[in-house]
């Protein structure tokens, strides 16, 4: 699959390379983007394509800024055309005339981002422009319709089919190896040793997805620690004097990081495909491996708290207590759990397994949780039932050790108010 995805790359650009290049346009780039819609023809669309991109990414933020509403405002859809081909759908239906509510209720700008989206490396300059976009957009909602219309495409074109599962290990190109350090956002990676820690035993492994367009960006990763039973502390994981596993011995898999790399994928989910395709692949080549879990910070139990009127407990098995009742029953819009991990694991089936106090002992894990990490379990025979589950009715899978806790805590807040 590797193979392959980096010869289509390559063929690709190898075929736009033959084009030709030309000096930038000097011409304003709103009149770019019209030919551009114009164009019939591949050489000229082409070029214009590349011209619109080189400008942007020229643009400091008010220029970037000023293009963005150009697209969100001049490349909107007309209401009152929506309106009179939707009628006359309603009145005849044909596919002549719904091919022209079609037409009428896609924004001339999908159409725009699509041609731009066929020169060489444009896939990653649009990812870039969405993320100038999330950056840039405030309240603006016109700005807030167009990043729907990028979400849209981007969907398609980040659907998993289009997506390479590849193994991360010390043998991997460095260029790449410097990205996952740079895009490690759960455990920070402190040097060439510590990243060495997370690779290079038999015991650890690294998978990330991959886009044949973007073959040296990884789009998301994850770090796989092998272990003997489920661990509540990320020091044992992380440990530098630690002694390496033989793998055949381990009997449980711990998903310890998962990082998303592209800010401007943001919302375009494909993390639940990852974490299900490394637990199947793991589980195939180690048969023995009875255990799929995280473990996970709980990055906004502090500040939930806070709003709570209250401090975390000094005791340890108060602050499990409080930690289970939070992410059982802390709820944000659409009762949802407020928590965005709990949100993301339990939305893909996982259950809450355990909560341990003085798990994270770093500064961010005290800042975030006063040190509290929670395990998930992915129980593969129960995924799709939880998953199911969650989407239709939110409820929440946990153990009954869990449960009891979080009656505890509950129980802990009453008296505290």
């Amino acid at each position: 699959m590797t193979l392959l995805a980096d010869l289509l790359s390559t063929m690709l650009d190898r075929r736009h390379l033959t084009l030709g290049q030309k000096a930038p346009s000097a011409r304003p780039v709103e009149d770019l983007m019209e030919d551009l819609l114009g164009s019939a023809g591949e050489l000229s669309e082409l070029a214009l394509a590349q011209d619109i991109l080189d400008q942007f990414a020229s643009f400091d933020d008010n220029g970037k800024l000023g293009f963005l509403r150009h697209l969100a405002h001049a490349m909107n859809i007309d209401p009152e055309t929506v309106r009179t081909s939707l009628d006359a759908y309603e009145q005849a239906p044909s596919k002549q005339t719904y091919r022209a509510f079609m037409t009428a209720a896609e924004p001339k700008r999908q159409e725009l981002i699509r041609r731009l989206n066929r020169v060489p490396g444009a896939t990653g300059a649009l990812v870039r422009m969405r993320a100038d976009l999330l950056r840039l957009a405030g309240d603006d909602p016109e700005l807030a319709a167009l990043d729907l219309d990028f979400r849209h495409l981007f969907a398609s074109w980040f659907n998993r089919g289009f997506l390479v599962l590849r193994p991360i290990n010390w043998e991997s190109p460095a260029h790449i190896l410097e990205k996952i350090t740079a895009y490690e956002a759960v455990h920070a990676i402190q040097s060439w040793d510590d990243l060495r820690r997370r690779l290079q035993p038999r015991d650890r492994r690294c998978f990330a997805f991959f886009h044949p367009a973007m073959p040296d960006e990884p789009l998301i990763f994850v770090e796989v620690a092998l272990t003997r039973g489920i661990p509540g502390s990320v020091r044992t994981v992380l440990a530098e004097d630690r002694t390496a596993l033989d793998p055949e011995s381990c009997d449980t898999a711990v998903f310890y990081s998962i990082s998303n790399c592209q800010a401007g994928l943001a919302s375009v989910s494909f993390g639940n495909s990852l974490i299900k395709q490394v637990a199947a692949d793991l589980a195939a080549e180690l048969p023995m491996l009875k255990s799929f879990v995280t473990l996970s910070p709980i990055p906004l139990l502090t500040r939930w708290a806070s709003a709570q009127g209250i401090a975390m407990p000094q005791e340890p098995e108060d602050r499990r207590a409080l930690a289970a009742h939070y992410l059982l029953n802390a709820r944000g819009p659409n009762d949802a759990p407020f928590d965005p991990v709990a949100r993301f694991h339990l939305g893909n089936g996982a259950l809450v397994h355990a909560v341990h106090a003085d798990a994270d002992d770093t500064p961010n894990g005290q800042a975030q949780s006063g040190g509290v990490m929670v395990n998930y379990l992915y129980d593969l025979a129960q995924v799709a039932a939880n998953h199911e589950n969650f989407q239709t009715n939110q409820k929440i899978v946990a153990s009954s050790e869990v449960t009891s806790l979080a009656r505890t805590g509950t129980n802990m807040l009453k008296a505290e108010r």
